[in-house]
């Protein structure tokens, strides 16, 4: 093994989402228990580099750098780095990652995001382990506010993106010359009245 190799990492990887990808590091054993690590704000994956080789091996750890961070590409301009938007990473990426139920490691704001998770999929959680991040505190109107519209509209989304894409995509310059292009002719396609108004030829 090189010496600038980590110990146990398995490989490092891409996820593919709608603005780009979401990148993460693989640890221990892929036949393991499955554990998703979240790292604090403004950090990255990096943060569990020298924590994951102490832990047991015999688990399947998994590092994920949130969009924006790390290796991971940014959002599109004017999309806010929100705590919702973060849940709704975790949920493509243990999609991607075929993961029906596991376990999450959580640092600081990673724990929050990681205790609004689990608070949206319970069923999907084992254990949730928190570092140096006060507990995730939910009013109880809320717990079915998350369950049911917050939940339902993450799982619509998913839903849509994995429908069949369209067939052909423009650039945002090909639309823009497009509707120029409609304009223009449908700016020849009218008739001039005598009032100095204009009408479709087409029209009667």
């Amino acid at each position: 093994m090189g010496e600038n190799v980590l110990p146990g990492l398995i490989s490092e990887l891409k996820l593919a989402v709608p603005w780009g990808h979401i990148a993460a590091k693989a640890w221990g054993s892929l036949n393991g228990s499955p554990v998703l690590c979240l790292h604090g704000w403004l950090d990255n994956a990096n943060s569990f580099d020298r924590l994951i080789p102490l832990l047991p091996q015999d688990l399947h750890y998994v590092a994920m750098d949130f969009g924006g961070h790390g290796l991971s590409s940014h959002y599109s301009p004017g999309v806010p780095y929100c705590h919702q938007n973060f849940v709704n990473e975790i949920r493509r990426v243990v999609a991607a990652l075929k993961w029906n139920r596991f376990s999450i490691m959580g640092h600081s704001f990673g724990g929050i995001v990681a205790g609004m998770f689990s608070c949206t999929f319970p069923e999907m959680v084992d254990k949730l382990v928190l570092l140096d991040s006060s507990p995730f505190v939910l009013d109880f109107h809320e717990v079915e506010n998350l369950l049911t519209y917050k939940r339902r509209a993450i799982e619509y989304t998913l839903q849509v993106e994995a429908s069949e894409k369209p067939s052909h995509v423009v650039s945002p310059e090909q639309m823009l010359q497009g509707q120029s292009s409609a304009l223009t002719s449908s700016a020849r396609s009218c008739l001039c009245t005598s009032s100095g108004s204009c009408r479709p030829t087409s029209c009667s």
